[in-house]
């Protein structure tokens, strides 16, 4: 693989054309960095080579060998088994296979792009395995254009990487670098990406971190990618500041630099950040974010990180100039919980902090961004969270959804919120998320109440960790008071096609209506600046924990949501109002002020 100048670690895959036979054939400069092994040898499309240690880098190994897309390779150390690469471009038979060169030059890219940033977008996330019945990047890039007629700015694309089997989440990936073959691979990948920008889509991609798939991890066999210094929910932590930690830290800043500037990927969203344990000085995120920004000033293009974290802790998404990690944004969390234990009742787990007082907590996170921001946590049993600066993080940073498939995925049954809510409900739901001062975030299918679940589903190869993931899981919910026949079997390829959407629902119905709802309410967030006005201060709210309503000010932007069963009269004021979007007929308040609200329905309402 030839080696452009770089930073350590971060170095790309090419083709070069230079002959090592003076015949012309192509040929490929490989490495891997394998500290503790004292022979590594390159297997090569049948050939085998003794690769040599690099003198300019500790633990690197180096030889180039004819070789040009698509050839098959691997590397032994010590005379052991072949192993795939651990920067694979490609995993044509999976993560246990031998890697495949990929050559990002022979690619077309069709469209020129300039990006898209985050400031005003609305995001939509996709899992591509189940977005369509074939479950390919190529199939759902044929249904791209039901988002732009929905006014969608992103899609954000869940974890790509290759995993265990044909169908999954994603989450238990390995070779950062590569495409999950049964997908399409690489090219697959590109593909989608031209796709996307030709309808002026950016293109967020999931990116797994913390941790790396029991099955296929080949990780420790090269070295100390991981420690027992630390230890997350999957295992020993990804090293990132024990010994050795410089070499990881630049193979996951290089995975993630590949994917922004050889797929031309806009953002990444990065996985519970939270399970990234780094206690050196300058922590791993503000190292990324600085990497990132520096990207995306050669090439000329905005580029972002979003974080899931549920730490609360402003300081991830504080610039790296006023001493924060210098992401982007973060999922909020705290807004999704307190709405929905407003529209549903719930308060097992972890929404028992919020269904005391729902409605108050729901205006808390409106305004404030956090519900916990020092305050005291049943759920933990400590006081989490720390306060944001209103005047001085923008609204944008934040990330606003009602639904999300870890919020769906990983209850029992796989259940959206449209299998317990009313149409009218759901309708509400939605304005609170786009018209809140957040980026709202979309998950597909929830823009036409889509009637299938999205449950948990694995493809383990490996009959012990499959079982394993199975009793796991009916082990959990049983205790929650689930029978055990009523959860899902995550192997049962039924499970993962129940979940698949069901692209005659959106004709049919109440989808229809729901579906135009969400595309008036984007719309208008689109056309009122005051939607996306990032001044998080500027949001007013008022409320009544009893009747179930709240409403909230925008600059000159009202909202009132209705949600419980009977109607409400909600006072506004007697300034003239000019109702923009209603889920049901609703008249502008009369001299009395009172806004006359039908029971689970919305109003937005300009009062300037």
């Amino acid at each position: 693989m030839i080696v452009p100048a770089g930073t350590m670690g971060t170095r790309d895959i090419t083709v070069s054309r230079r002959s090592i036979t003076g015949e012309g054939e192509p040929s490929v400069q490989f490495e891997v960095w394998a500290p503790q092994a004292d022979r590594v040898t390159l297997h090569c499309e049948g050939a085998t080579r003794a690769l040599a240690r690099d003198p300019a880098r500790a633990g690197w190994w180096t030889g180039e060998a004819e070789a040009e897309d698509g050839t098959r390779y691997g590397f032994a150390l010590d005379d052991g088994p072949v192993l795939p690469d651990p920067r694979s471009r490609r995993q044509p038979d999976g993560p246990d296979g031998l890697s495949a060169v990929v050559d990002h030059g022979r690619h077309a890219w069709r469209t020129r792009w300039t990006g898209r940033g985050l400031p005003g977008a609305v995001l939509y996330e996709l899992h591509v395995g189940t977005y369509t019945p074939e479950g390919t990047l190529d199939a759902a890039a044929s249904r791209l254009e039901h988002l732009v007629e929905l006014g969608i700015t992103h899609v954000e694309l869940m974890p790509l990487c290759p995993f265990p089997g044909r169908r999954g989440w994603g989450y238990e990936g390995v070779s950062p670098w590569a495409v999950h073959e049964p997908y399409g691979g690489p090219e697959a990948l590109k593909r989608f990406v031209d796709q996307a920008h030709e309808l002026g889509l950016g293109v967020v991609l999931d990116v797994v971190h913390n941790h790396l798939g029991p099955s296929g991890n080949h990780l420790p066999a090269f070295g100390p990618y991981f420690t027992e210094t630390h230890h997350t929910p999957w295992g020993t932590a990804v090293n990132l500041d024990a010994p050795g930690s410089d070499e990881v830290r630049a193979y996951f800043l290089g995975s993630a630099l590949a994917w922004l500037r050889d797929y031309r990927i806009d953002g990444l969203r990065l996985d519970a950040v939270h399970a990234l344990y780094d206690t050196r000085a300058c922590h791993f995120l503000e190292e990324l974010s600085a990497a990132v920004d520096g990207l995306a000033g050669e090439l000329g293009r905005p580029l972002f990180l979003i974080a899931e974290s549920d730490l609360n802790d402003p300081r991830i998404i504080t610039p790296r100039a006023e001493h924060g990690l210098g992401l982007h944004a973060q999922w909020n969390d705290d807004f999704h919980h307190a709405l929905h234990t407003a529209l549903t009742g719930e308060s097992q787990g972890y929404y028992a902090d919020f269904a005391e007082a729902p409605f108050a907590a729901l205006a808390k996170a409106l305004t404030g961004g956090y519900f916990h921001d020092g305050t005291y946590s049943s759920f933990r049993g400590r006081h989490h969270g720390r306060p944001l600066d209103r005047t001085r993080v923008a609204g944008h940073r934040l990330l606003g959804y009602s639904q999300t498939h870890d919020q769906v995925g990983n209850r029992a049954q796989g259940d959206r919120l449209s299998a317990r809510l009313s149409p009218g409900l759901l309708a509400c739901a939605a304005t609170l998320t786009l018209t809140s001062p957040f980026t709202p975030m979309l998950f597909m299918g929830e823009e036409w109440a889509a009637g299938t679940p999205w449950q948990f589903f694995t493809d383990h190869t490996d009959p012990e960790l499959a079982e394993a993931v199975r009793r796991g899981r009916r082990r959990e919910f049983a205790a929650h008071g689930w029978a055990e026949e009523d959860v899902p079997d995550p192997q049962d390829p039924a499970t993962r096609d129940r979940s698949v959407l069901d692209w005659s629902e959106p004709e049919r119905e109440h989808h229809a209506r729901v579906l135009a709802w969400y595309r008036r309410l984007i719309a208008l967030r689109h056309e009122q600046p005051d939607l996306t006005d990032p001044d998080l201060a500027d949001t007013r709210v008022a409320y009544d924990e009893e009747s179930r309503w709240l409403a909230f000010r925008r600059g000159d932007v009202r909202v009132a949501v209705n949600l419980g069963k009977e109607p409400a009269a909600i006072p506004l004021g007697t300034r003239p109002a000019l109702v923009l979007a209603a889920w049901d007929p609703v008249d502008p308040p009369g001299p009395d002020g009172l806004l006359h609200v039908p029971g689970e329905s919305c109003v937005i309402l300009s009062q300037p």
